[in-house]
């Protein structure tokens, strides 16, 4: 049975593995949910991930999540913002910082995914996908 929303189910993955502390989940891969963990990663929001392809097409990716010296999730929350069912897009000065600056919204762009503030140095636009704090 196909996914109707590949993101909002990688998203809920990594939610619920790192409210259940573990070390890491399997999420199917694709090209999106391998960016979104390139910029988890370089933002500090988990250890590493490892990519496993079994043909071009169909894979895993290995998410090791990240926890404090105390055992707590590093990462609070994480929400889908635009959906298939309601698109949500904006312009560069429209992307909202969230937490006080802790949280980070992730955005499509003509020219990839990247985290929100770098789309908004680049002045450019696009899907909101999610946010995470």
């Amino acid at each position: 049975m196909a996914l109707s929303d590949p993101i909002a189910d990688f998203l809920t993955r990594v939610r619920n593995g790192s409210t259940a502390e573990r070390r890491y989940v399997d999420v199917s891969w694709s090209k999106m949910n391998e960016n979104l963990c390139e910029i988890f990663k370089a933002q500090g929001f988990i250890d590493n991930f490892i990519v496993r392809k079994e043909s071009e097409t169909r894979g895993t990716i290995r998410v090791f999540l990240k926890y404090s010296e105390q055992r707590k999730p590093v990462i609070k929350g994480l929400e889908r913002i635009s959906k298939p069912g309601l698109r949500k897009y904006v312009k560069s000065d429209e992307i909202p910082n969230f937490y006080g600056g802790y949280g980070l919204a992730i955005v499509s762009t003509s020219q990839g995914v990247m985290p929100g503030l770098e789309a908004k140095q680049r002045r450019i636009g696009g899907e909101l996908l999610c946010k995470i704090w």
